[in-house]
């Protein structure tokens, strides 16, 4: 065996020196602030991706304190950022190129005096647009602060809803496209809240205040469209034929109402209420209320967190209502006939869960997400994810196109909408415009994308796009 010389004997005794001092040293503790206050946020970086340059900012810091920010206990600001006399300090650093996508916790740490906060930080996956030459796209323009579509089968008409801005809205129509020429046939505004009733809440404010509508859905079979009034709780029943007002439910039949769906074949609309654990069913002749179905979570542990329904799809021939939950990242399963929830899945790899849609062929749920930018296709019977797909930052919405048998999916923080087919695997990524917001299949093998505006004059906002597999 051979000896170690004195040329390896001294690097190791002094590393083995610097590890005993490092083993020996105590971290300084100085007084904490007892009073910390601070907050911390993400500015001017509305998406990040690997590459970005991100921007943080805080308040509420002890003036003269001096911030760092760490992931995984290397510092990612070159220099500490000192907080001003106002209390607030600015920091930037860049994501690496190589960066995992997911969600990341970043740790903000102040000293004199030493203090802590978590900043959560979403890397979203850079999709390239990929795939557009093989589709059909033709786009127009209609009208301010478009939300949702929905296709008649029967009459060949697209019904859109639309809001601007916060409450009071003043401006909403509902407006009647031509599928062919993506024209406008006809439109109506939103009834105005009778001044007597008290607002909903977060709704107050001076001003004209209308019925804004934002889900929509279509009766065949009664020749009406349902709307989803979500800042006065409630939904609203018009004519399909003129757009004429049939019915204005009260304010808080629906609290904060988002989606509703109508199963023509039993003669039920289902609406969804954001932050309730239920689900509120009308009578689609009679116009009236029939009953609320609970949606009992699965979830277990601490806190009070319950089943908080979003989007809605129907599978009418099989009887069979679905929906997801954004608060606890479930998919419910509702038999029609009984109006019972017959299955609650838990959705792995899913956050802030939020479209949905469904292939009754292959059993398979899709699930978008925006809090984890991805696209869920499980097995309905198993409630296995067969497949996670990362399809861009912030998808709000899905629907599945049954003639070629693809998922539609509106990543709303990236500008596209990325076509999936069931095996997982990127059709394309295409161009969406500004805030993709809803997709529709229209069951001819298209389907036909509302994207909202950046602004009165973004030329890529506020259109009806309808798209299709060549």
């Amino acid at each position: 065996m051979t000896k170690p010389s004195i040329a390896m004997i001294k690097p190791i005794a002094a590393v083995s020196l610097a590890l005993a001092l490092a083993a020996c040293a105590s971290p300084s503790f100085e007084a904490p602030d007892a009073n910390f206050k601070g907050r911390v946020n993400l500015i001017e970086t509305p998406v990040v991706m690997p590459g970005s340059s991100v921007k943080v900012g805080g308040q509420d810091f002890k003036p003269g304190q001096e911030v760092t920010i760490y992931y995984g206990g290397s510092a990612l600001n070159r220099a500490p950022a000192v907080v001003g006399a106002d209390g607030k300090f600015r920091a930037e650093f860049k994501v690496p190129q190589g960066a995992e996508t997911g969600n990341h916790s970043l740790t903000v740490n102040a000293v004199k005096p030493a203090a802590a906060v978590v900043l959560p930080l979403k890397v979203s996956p850079n999709l390239p647009l990929a795939g557009q030459e093989r589709f059909d796209i033709k786009a127009q323009k209609l009208v301010p602060g478009l939300y949702q579509a929905a296709y008649s089968t029967k009459n060949d008409r697209v019904f859109v809803t639309s809001a601007v801005g916060r409450p009071p809205v003043s401006q909403t129509e509902l407006v009647k496209i031509n599928p062919q020429t993506l024209a406008i046939e006809a439109r109506v505004q939103a009834g105005l809240v009778p001044p007597p009733a008290a607002p909903a809440a977060g709704n107050a404010g001076a001003g004209v205040s209308r019925f804004a509508v934002y889900g929509v859905a279509v009766d065949d079979v009664n020749g009406t469209v349902w709307v989803t009034n979500t800042r006065q709780d409630t939904v609203a029943v018009y004519s399909q034929a003129d757009l004429k007002l049939i019915k204005q439910f009260d304010a808080g039949v629906v609290p904060h109402a988002r989606d509703v769906i109508v199963d023509s074949v039993l003669g039920k609309a289902y609406a969804t209420p954001v932050g309730q654990a239920e689900m509120v069913v009308f009578d689609t002749k009679t116009l009236a209320v029939i009953k609320k179905i609970p949606l009992q979570t699965t979830v277990k542990g601490p806190g009070d967190r319950k089943f908080s329904p979003m989007s809605l799809e129907l599978d009418a021939a099989n009887h069979r209502l679905f929906t997801v939950s954004m608060s606890t990242n479930e998919a419910a399963i509702i038999n029609t006939r009984t109006d019972q929830v017959e299955k609650v899945i838990a959705l792995e790899g899913a956050r802030l869960a939020s479209g949905v849609a469904y292939d009754a062929k292959t059993n398979r749920l899709l699930v978008a997400s925006q809090g984890s930018d991805n696209l869920l296709i499980v097995d309905a019977a198993s409630g296995k994810v067969l497949h996670d797909v990362k399809v861009g930052a912030g998808p709000l919405n899905v629907s599945f196109e049954p003639v070629r048998s693809l998922a539609y999916v509106s990543n709303r923080a990236s500008d596209t909408v990325t076509v999936v087919d069931l095996n997982g695997k990127i059709v394309a990524n295409l161009a969406g415009g500004s805030f993709p917001n809803h997709t529709t299949a229209d069951g001819k093998g298209g389907i036909f994308s509302v994207n909202k505006a950046r602004g009165t004059d973004d030329p890529q906002g506020d259109r009806i796009s309808y798209i299709k597999l060549r």
